[in-house]
C-alpha cells in the first residue's frame, strides 16, 4: 500500500485503543499489533521515511488493514496476544510451543489417583503444572508416595462397590503406600485432606502442612503413641529436607514472577522464574523469533503473556528488566535496583544469556564443522543404522493437520550433513479426507519418489518417517507400490522415546540418547517439522479469519473478542467451565458455548 492509497484511508482510522490487522494481497494476514491510537500508529508506518528494511517490506505488501477497538490499552495487549497466537501471522513474534510439557493430574474420581501425564484433557480432573522437567515430576510424584499415602490401582471405588466389599486390600496397603480406601478404612474427607496437601507441597507452600503434623504428633505423644509420633516426626524432617532442596529467596517475598531477556542475532531468548511463597517452583527458558518484533523490549510483553497462560500463573507481582510499556495496568511492575528481587533477576538473566550463548555456539558450530567430521558422522550412521551406502543424500517426511483442516506433508533434505533447502519440499494432501496421518504419509512419499523416478533423479540412501510403526509402514506401502523397495532404506523415528523403526522387525533400534547420531538424527526430524509447521501456518492464513468462536451460532465478533480478551486465548474458553462463561456472558450464550464445544464443534475450525 503506497502513502497516497493510505492517505485516503488514514480517516477512517480510529483514535482509540485497539488492535490492528494489515492484510496482504491473497487476504493473508501479514501482522496483528496493538495501539494506544490505532490511527496514530498505523500512520507511523507510512508518514516516517526511517524504518528497517522488515518493516519497508511489510508496508509494500499492505494492501488492506482492519482493526478493533477494544476498552483499555490492557485489553489490547491481552487481545493483541490472543490473536497472535491463534493465527501466526509471518511478521510477528513466534509464540509457538512445541514442547509438551509433563503435568501431575489429579483424576476426576472417587478417591483421585495422582499421576503424570503429558495430555490435558477437558475431564474435569485438576491439572497442576505444566512443569518444564519430566524428572522433576517424578521426583515429586516419588516424594508424594513415600510420605502421603495415595491409591495407585485403577479400581472403580464408588460407595456401593465399598458398601458391597467388592476388593480386597493389596500389598500396597500393607507396604505402607495406601490406606485402604477400596475396603472403607480410608475416608474420602482423609484422603481429600491429603490431596490438599499436595496441591500445598506442588506450590511451595509447606509451613502449613508442617504445622499440621506437628499438632497431629503432639496429639500421638499425649496419647503415648511414640510409634506414630516418630513417624509423623520422619515426615517432618522430609518436608524440611524437600524445601532445603527447593530454590529459597525469602518467605517475605510472597507470589511473583521473574522474566529477563537476551538477545542473539533475530532471537531473542526469555528466561521466566515461578516465585511463590519465597521459593522458586518452577523455571522456563524459551526462544522468540520474528520477522519484525525482534528487540528485547518489543518481544518482552508478549513473552509474559505466553508463560502467562502456559503455566496458568496467579501471580500479581512482575520482575523484569526494563518498563513494559501500557497494557500492564492488572500487575505490580516492579524493576528492583537491589535486594533479593535483584538477586532473582540477576539469577534469570543468566539463565537467559547462557541459553543465548548456546544459540552463538550451535550456529557457528554449525557453520564451521569441517567436511571431515560430517563424514565420518554419515560413516557412524551408515554403521549403526547397518546402511549399504554412505548417507551422503538423507530425505524426511512429516504430516501436519489442524482438527483435520488444512493437511499438508512436508519433506527436508540433508546432503553431506547439512540442509538443501533448494530440495525442500511441501505437498498439499490431496486424497486424504479428514485425520488420516498413515494415508498422507503414503501420498507424499509416493509423490516424491514417482517423480524422482520419472525424471530418473537420484534416489536418497535414507529416509527418515516422522512417527513409529503405523506411518512407516504407510511410507513403505508407497515404496513397493513405485517398485524401488531396496533402492533405499526407510526408518521411523519415534517422538516419545526417540526409538527408531525398520521394517518388518519388531524390536526398535535405541541409540544413545546424546549420542552424535541419534542428535544428528533429531534435527534432521525437527527441521522437517519446522519447516512442515511454517508451511500450515501460511495455509492456515490464506484462509478465513474468523475465530473459532465465531463460527458458534450465536456468538458475535464482539462477543468472541471479549472472550479472547478475558480468557486469552480459544483453548482457555474451551476449558472454562460453565459458571465461568455465565458469570462473564450470561446463561444463554455459555450454554451455547458449552454445548458447542461438548460436541466437537459443529463444523471445523478454520485456524
Amino acid at each position: 500500500m503506497d502513502q497516497q492509497t493510505f492517505s485516503s484511508l488514514q480517516q477512517t482510522l480510529p483514535n482509540a485503543p485497539g488492535i490492528y490487522k494489515y492484510y496482504g494481497a491473497s487476504n493473508n494476514l501479514l501482522y496483528i499489533g496493538k495501539a494506544k491510537n490505532i490511527r496514530k500508529r498505523v500512520s507511523s508506518y507510512f508518514t516516517k521515511n526511517q524504518h528497517a528494511y522488515k518493516t519497508i517490506e511489510l508496508v509494500r505488501q499492505i494492501v488492506t488493514i482492519d482493526f478493533t477497538i477494544v476498552q483499555s490499552e490492557h485489553d489490547a495487549l491481552l487481545l493483541e496476544n490472543a490473536l497472535i497466537k491463534e493465527y501466526k501471522p509471518r511478521f510477528n513474534i513466534d509464540l509457538k510451543d512445541d514442547k509438551t510439557y509433563p503435568y501431575i493430574v489429579i483424576k476426576k474420581e472417587p478417591f483421585p489417583r495422582v499421576f503424570l501425564t503429558r495430555k490435558k484433557i477437558k475431564d474435569g480432573s485438576t491439572y497442576l503444572g505444566p512443569f518444564t522437567s519430566s524428572s522433576k515430576v517424578r521426583e515429586l510424584l516419588s516424594f508424594i508416595k513415600m510420605h502421603i499415602p495415595l491409591r495407585t490401582c485403577s479400581l472403580n471405588l464408588s460407595t456401593a462397590n465399598i458398601s458391597r466389599k467388592k476388593f480386597k486390600v493389596c500389598l500396597e496397603y500393607h507396604l505402607g503406600n495406601c490406606k485402604g480406601p477400596c475396603t472403607g478404612l480410608q475416608s474420602e474427607a482423609d484422603y481429600t485432606t491429603s490431596l490438599m496437601e499436595i496441591k500445598h507441597i506442588l506450590k511451595g507452600n509447606l509451613s502449613g502442612i508442617i504445622s499440621r503434623y506437628k499438632e497431629e504428633q503432639a496429639k500421638f505423644i499425649a496419647e503415648l503413641s511414640f510409634e506414630k509420633a516418630e513417624q509423623i516426626q520422619q515426615k517432618i524432617e522430609a518436608l524440611k529436607n524437600y524445601t532445603a532442596q527447593s530454590v529459597i529467596v525469602s518467605p517475605r517475598l510472597g507470589d511473583l514472577d521473574v522474566f529477563a531477556t537476551a538477545q542473539y542475532e533475530s532471537a531473542v531468548v526469555v528466561s521466566y522464574l515461578a516465585v511463590r511463597n519465597g521459593t522458586i517452583i518452577n523455571s522456563a527458558n524459551q526462544v522468540f523469533e520474528s520477522a519484525l518484533e525482534n528487540t528485547e523490549s518489543a518481544v518482552l510483553p508478549q513473552a509474559i503473556f505466553h508463560f502467562l497462560d502456559l503455566f496458568s500463573s496467579d501471580a500479581t507481582e512482575i520482575v523484569v528488566p526494563f518498563e513494559l510499556g501500557y497494557g500492564f495496568d492488572d500487575f505490580t511492575i516492579t524493576i528492583p535496583k537491589a535486594g533479593e528481587k535483584l538477586r532473582l533477576l540477576e539469577m534469570a538473566e543468566t539463565n537467559a544469556k547462557f541459553h543465548a550463548g548456546e544459540l552463538k555456539r550451535k550456529k557457528v558450530l554449525e557453520a564451521h564443522t569441517p567436511s571431515a567430521d560430517k563424514t565420518q558422522l554419515l560413516e557412524k550412521i551408515q554403521q549403526v543404522l547397518s546402511l549399504g551406502a554412505l548417507p551422503v543424500h538423507i530425505e524426511c517426511f512429516d504430516n501436519s493437520n489442524f482438527q483435520g483442516a488444512y493437511p499438508v506433508s512436508a519433506m527436508v533434505c540433508f546432503r553431506d550433513g547439512i540442509p538443501s533447502k533448494k530440495d525442500y519440499r511441501h505437498f498439499n494432501v490431496k486424497t486424504v479426507d479428514g485425520i488420516n496421518d498413515f494415508a498422507s504419509m503414503k501420498e507424499a512419499v509416493g509423490r516424491r519418489y514417482k517423480r524422482l523416478v520419472i525424471e530418473g533423479q537420484e534416489l536418497p540412501q535414507l529416509v527418515i518417517i516422522d512417527g513409529g510403526k503405523g506411518q512407516l509402514s504407510a511410507a513403505i506401502e508407497a515404496v513397493q507400490e513405485l517398485g524401488i523397495e531396496g533402492k533405499i532404506t526407510l526408518i521411523g523415528l519415534a517422538k516419545n522415546v526417540e526409538e527408531i523403526f525398520f521394517s518388518g522387525d519388531s524390536e526398535s533400534l535405541k541409540l544413545g540418547f546424546n549420542s552424535p547420531e541419534l542428535l544428528f538424527l533429531r534435527r534432521i526430524r525437527d527441521e522437517v517439522h519446522r519447516f512442515g509447521i511454517t508451511f500450515h501456518r501460511q495455509k492456515r492464513s490464506t484462509g478465513t479469519f474468523k475465530n473459532e468462536l465465531e463460527s458458534i451460532q450465536g456468538i458475535g465478533k464482539e462477543t468472541a473478542n471479549m472472550l479472547l480478551v478475558h480468557f486469552r486465548s480459544v483453548t482457555n474458553v474451551k476449558k472454562a467451565s460453565y459458571e465461568e462463561l455465565a458469570a462473564k456472558l450470561g446463561k444463554a450464550k455459555a450454554k451455547i458455548i458449552t454445548d458447542y464445544f461438548l460436541k466437537g464443534g459443529e463444523k471445523k475450525s478454520d485456524l
